[in-house]
């Protein structure tokens, strides 16, 4: 008799549903209900039998964690930023999960005075999140969030710095959107529906009931999201309120709080804008006439799109993702052929010039800059091979000041590794970048095992940055990929559209374009290339391995959106209905059609598939952990290979999986060994 253990099979419950004529069965339906004892029962199943068959894999867990903890500083410190008389940090400590809040009054020679310790916070609980971290405008108050669950419903707490006791006020399911008004006692903050969106925008007044607490803002369209926020000039609260390609924002100024929010420019559909505040003018981001974007100002008593100027023109290779108002400066953070680039800009002239990089791949990006009135730009840097790195930027020198990077202990060097950047060609002609890292000397033999990394929804752009972690799989010869798929932001505002809706599947050719590339160029090879991909990459994952499962060794598809038909159908899911505008609404025959031909749970044949980890957590509130559990039922039942397939779930955790650094790492080490196991590889 053989010692290996058998995996779960749950049970087969028909459940039909009929869609726009078309009857579907849905045999797993049942394992959505995670207060029937015999569901929690079958995931506990499936817990046991991934650990019974990763056990052998324990020492080279403990042996990667080990690898991977060395070579993070475990009691560091974060680059102090200023704001009013305070500086602000954070620090870790060796042993401690999670990090200290802290900050020094006029120098970091001052004495120190932990505004939080999650650590304390932490204790007795599996999972801890922060939200909101806010400073009363006259730093006497600190306002912020917990969520204990992983569920994204942070409870507010406000705490006097001076005495360090709480105040009785305790604001709780709110949103993680939080902003002070100038009065130092009233603030605003978001709540969730039902369905997890944030719908209404409220005001409380310290002191008084949060039951009490007044409605400023209702968003009723369920396809929109609101926030508030503030701007940097502390002149201005600012509601946002957006679709997936739509926005409408309403401003207050931050010293009449009890006043009504007005709005900037109606919304009008398609039509996307973004607002800061400068001087006397708003100044608009805008996709009006302008794809990639372009830069408008308008004055504060009429704002109204009637009013905009055209401070910056569109560019139809560049794409403006952001910007940054300062007293004698703007720093736009630009996108052109898929790098990221800091564009600063005189607040008199409009003149712009460019902070230089010295890489082929890299992230730039602004950093903390709390304070309105300065001459420098604080910003980060960051690549494969680069750890990351905060530097202040003198605007009138135009000079960079390294403040610091971040420590890898362990004798890490740079230049042990290359980094390539590289474009697949897809059969519609479309040139796919990717980014490659590896340890040099490998031979391009067809013989070296690859990562091969993607994300590729909702304009989210993955660029190419550092993991102290990583280096222990370039360290055991593999080449570590990035490919910068359609339905990303990577290439501006119309790679992301030709990525979804009705374009979608050419997210997931994309990726497999590039797979075939990495194997064509004598990377690696099928035996060889491991796939992954997370939440909407996990959807990704599922859709290629239907597609080409022979492509692939192995597959981890994490918190995955696998499910998309039952998913899309369901209203009452959070996140479903301002969806739409991303996938398509199911509602509609060619929606459906579409979606249907292309959902992983959906498509799941009898055929061979790659080794497979799926991942999730129970209390998720993004993809619900149903997916990846009816998922892994079906192709149990369907699948024709002997290949493993695991299923693990986290029974306390949400979306992001686990919140203390070090279980992060040990997570992380699971998910190589696993990789590495699939390989062979046990060095």
């Amino acid at each position: 008799m053989s010692d290996t253990p058998k995996p779960p099979v749950a049970k087969i419950i028909p459940k039909q549903d009929t869609a726009h004529g078309d009857i579907r069965t849905d045999n797993y339906f049942w394992l959505r209900d995670k207060k029937n004892p015999d569901v929690i029962k079958h995931l506990e199943a499936e817990n046991a039998y991934t650990e019974a068959m990763m056990q052998d894999t324990k020492p080279l867990q403990e042996k990667l964690y080990a690898e991977m903890k060395s070579r993070i500083k475990e009691t560091d410190l974060s680059v102090p930023y200023k704001d009013g008389e305070y500086f602000y940090y954070s620090r870790t400590a060796e042993g401690k999960q999670y990090a200290m809040y802290c900050r020094k009054k006029g120098s970091m020679d001052a004495q120190e005075q932990i505004t939080i310790d999650m650590n304390a916070l932490a204790e007795g609980k599996k999972f801890l999140r922060l939200g909101v971290y806010s400073i009363s405008p006259d730093a006497k108050l600190l306002a912020y969030g917990l969520d204990f669950t992983g569920s994204r419903r942070f409870t507010i707490y406000i705490k006097n710095l001076e005495t360090g006791a709480l105040l009785k006020d305790e604001v709780p399911e709110t949103g993680g959107a939080f902003a002070w008004a100038n009065d130092n006692k009233t603030f605003f903050y978001n709540v969730y529906d039902s369905s997890l969106r944030s719908y209404k925008i409220l005001r409380h007044e310290l002191g008084f009931d949060p039951k009490s607490d007044a409605e400023v803002f209702h968003e009723k369209d369920e396809k929109f999201d609101c926030y508030i926020g503030k701007t940097r000039s502390d002149k201005y609260l600012l509601i946002s309120t957006t679709s997936k390609t739509t926005g409408e924002h309403w401003f207050l100024d931050a010293s009449r709080p009890k006043e009504s929010f007005r709005c900037i420019e109606p919304r009008k559909t398609g039509h996307e804008y973004s607002v800061t505040h400068h001087e006397g003018n708003f100044l608009i981001l805008t996709n009006d006439k302008a794809k990639n974007f372009r830069l408008m100002s308008a004055p504060v008593d009429k704002p109204g799109m009637k009013q905009w100027k055209e401070v910056i023109p569109h560019r139809p290779k560049v794409k403006i993702d952001d910007i940054d108002a300062f007293e004698t400066f703007w720093a736009l953070s630009v996108r052109e052929n898929g790098l990221t680039a800091v564009e600063i800009v005189d607040a008199k002239t409009a003149k712009s010039h460019r902070i230089k990089f010295p890489e082929v791949a890299y992230l730039s990006y602004v950093s903390t800059n709390a304070e309105y009135k300065t001459s420098k730009l604080r910003y980060g840097y960051t690549s494969l091979i680069t750890p990351n790195s905060i530097y202040d930027y003198d605007v009138a020198k135009r000079e960079s000041e390294l403040l610091k990077q971040q420590e890898v202990p362990g004798g890490y060097k740079a230049d042990d590794y290359a980094v390539e950047r590289i474009f697949a060609k897809t059969k519609d002609g479309a040139m796919i970048p990717m980014s490659l890292v590896y340890k040099k000397g490998i031979k391009k033999d067809g013989s070296n095992p690859t990562f091969l990394y993607a994300y590729g929804s909702y304009g989210i752009s993955i660029d190419p940055t550092f993991s102290s972690g990583r280096i222990s799989l370039l360290d055991r010869g593999f080449v570590y990929a990035i490919a910068h798929i359609r339905g990303g932001g990577e290439m501006g505002k119309q790679w992301y559209e030709d990525g979804k809706l009705l374009k979608k599947k050419n997210t997931f050719t994309d990726y497999i374009a590039a797979a075939e590339h990495l194997i064509a160029q004598k990377y690696t090879n099928p035996q060889k290339l491991v796939a992954n991909g997370g939440s909407a990459g996990g959807l990704l994952m599922g859709a290629v391995m239907n597609m080409r499962p022979e492509l692939f060794k192995a597959v981890h598809a994490a918190v995955p959106f696998v499910d998309v038909i039952n998913t899309m159908f369901d209203a009452t899911i959070p996140l479903t209905t301002s969806e739409y505008e991303e996938w398509g609404n199911p509602n509609e025959k060619k929606y459906y059609e579409y979606m249907k031909s292309y959902s992983p749970y959906d498509n799941v044949a009898a055929k061979a598939y790659p080794t497979l980890l799926l991942t999730t957590g129970l209390n998720d509130s993004q993809v619900s952990y149903w997916e990846p559990a009816k998922f892994c039922a079906k192709l149990r039942a369907m699948k024709t290979d002997a290949n493993m397939l695991i299923f693990k779930i986290d029974m306390g955790v949400g979306h992001g999986g686990a919140s203390g650094r070090y279980d992060a790492l040990k997570e992380r080490a699971f998910e190589y060994a696993f990789f590495l196991k699939t390989l062979g590889i046990t060095q």
